[in-house]
């Protein structure tokens, strides 16, 4: 039987599964303390888990199935299932993507990647620090599938100009965990390097209508994203070692392709200028204004200064996650309006009642990173997120911190190249193996826990974001 075959039969019996656990849920008794709506609302959430987790359908069509089904199965209204859809948070994504692919197709985010690279490159150990720290800097204002993408043709251009084998040379592995991990630890430190932080967000608002600003994330994960960057090189010298001696080839051939793209272009500033701007205003005038509505500006202004053409825009924006997004904003919002989250919290809540609110949160990080391995971190945090939130009613913890413990460390997939497209992008270089991908990462995860609840318990509380 062909892998082909084996993967359509997967896909065709989780499509099996979540209609028939679907139809099992819709047509059992409704329990005591769960109403109809609610039941109807979970329904529709287990068959999206089984679809998620299956992969047996693009996320998006998942998604889309989702807002469908919820006035069909008379969870919410017609009119509220869509609005949904036009939530401020889909439109903030798509504005930033916009800005990304302006960055990428100017050539600006490489200039960027290579100057950042050519100043690490002075020996093994430190161009291994720079590919960690390069990918982290620009998944702070990039998506993280988009940074991995554009720093993949680079570190291999290195493994080919050092001469790494694939798999023998043990450098070599670690330049390409270091590519990934790099790009998915800088990822959570903001909005812009993973849209499941703005999901989170949107959540949050349709929830309790409360708001996270761009410099209060900033200021809560930032500093947790960079040690841990740190906790990454010293993990991959440890695990990995260093086998070469002299990286002055690749310093070389980094040289020589940043002299390829000549003087700094008109576009490039123009592009710079425009990301700078729209940084400031995010920063200045983000809970007023909009974090959407600038994005949007911003998104504008690309175009109205001729600094990015519509066709390149179609190029590097995956639409199909801006429809996932929607989708599980709407999924998230039916399950609270409907009472099918509490329900649920209702009944967990027995399994984890007397532990401390600091422990709750820990519980719900821990859940949180191994399931982002699995699934999306976008489905993990629509999943997660109104259930914790039911948990944590009444505990005095604000919902503001339960997003934080759940949105992070969903972003925190190290080990499985269907973690995220990071791990995806690197391992199919062929240079490390999934042992080595699963042991490493399996190592980083436990750390990254251990630094995150030091944050949580110390760090937060500083900052007003209590426990």
């Amino acid at each position: 039987m062909t892998r082909g075959n084996v993967l359509t039969r997967r896909k065709t019996l989780s499509i099996i599964i979540a209609f028939a656990v679907c139809a099992g849920i819709v047509l059992a008794p409704t329990p005591a303390g769960l109403t109809r709506e609610g039941q109807n609302a979970l329904a529709i959430f287990a068959l999206c888990f089984v679809l998620w987790v299956g992969n047996a359908l693009p996320l998006a069509v998942t998604s889309l199935f989702a807002i469908v089904l919820l006035p069909t199965l008379r969870v919410l209204p017609a009119s509220r299932s869509f609005e949904l859809f036009g939530s401020p948070v889909v439109f903030f994504i798509l504005g930033a993507f916009i800005l990304a692919a302006a960055l990428m197709r100017s050539g600006l985010s490489t200039r960027l990647a290579l100057a950042f690279l050519r100043r690490f490159g002075g020996s093994p150990k430190s161009l291994l620090a720079g590919v960690i720290f390069s990918g982290g800097f620009l998944a702070f204002w990039m998506p993280q599938h988009a940074v991995a993408a554009l720093l993949f043709p680079i570190v291999l251009e290195i493994a080919h100009a050092l001469d790494l084998k694939p798999v023998k040379s043990r450098y070599g592995r670690a330049l390409f965990l270091a590519l990934a991990w790099g790009a998915v630890v800088g990822g959570v430190a903001t909005f812009l390097g993973g849209a499941r932080n703005p999901l989170a967000l949107g959540i949050l608002s349709e929830h309790y209508d409360m708001s996270i600003t761009f410099v209060e994330w900033v200021v809560a994960v930032a500093p947790f994203s960079i040690i841990l960057m740190g906790c990454a090189y010293f993990l991959l010298l440890r695990g990995f070692g260093v086998d070469v001696e002299d990286v002055s080839r690749a310093r070389d051939a980094l040289d020589k392709k940043a002299k390829a793209l000549g003087p700094i272009s008109k576009r490039e500033k123009g592009v710079g200028i425009v990301m700078l701007l729209t940084i400031v205003a995010w920063i200045v005038s983000g809970r007023v204004v909009g974090l959407a509505s600038i994005s949007i500006l911003a998104a504008v202004a690309l175009f109205v200064f001729n600094l990015i053409e519509w066709k390149s825009v179609e190029e590097y924006v995956n639409w199909g996650v801006i429809f996932m997004y929607g989708g599980a904003i709407a999924i998230a919002t039916a399950l609270h309006e409907s009472g099918g989250a509490r329900w649920i919290a209702h009944v967990a809540e027995d399994r984890i009642a007397g532990l401390p609110p600091f422990w709750m949160l820990m519980v719900f990080a821990v859940a949180a990173t191994f399931l982002t391995e699995g699934i999306s971190n976008v489905a993990a945090v629509a999943l997660m997120l109104p259930i914790c939130f039911g948990l944590m009613e009444g505990s005095g913890v604000s919902p503001i911190s339960v997003v934080f413990v759940v949105a992070v460390p969903a972003g925190l997939a190290f080990s499985l190249p269907m973690g995220t497209p990071a791990n995806a992008i690197a391992y199919s270089a062929g240079y490390y193996r999934l042992r080595d991908s699963l042991v490493a990462g399996a190592t980083l995860k436990i750390v990254a826990l251990l630094l995150f609840a030091l944050v949580v318990k110390f760090y937060w509380p500083l900052l007003g974001i209590g426990t």
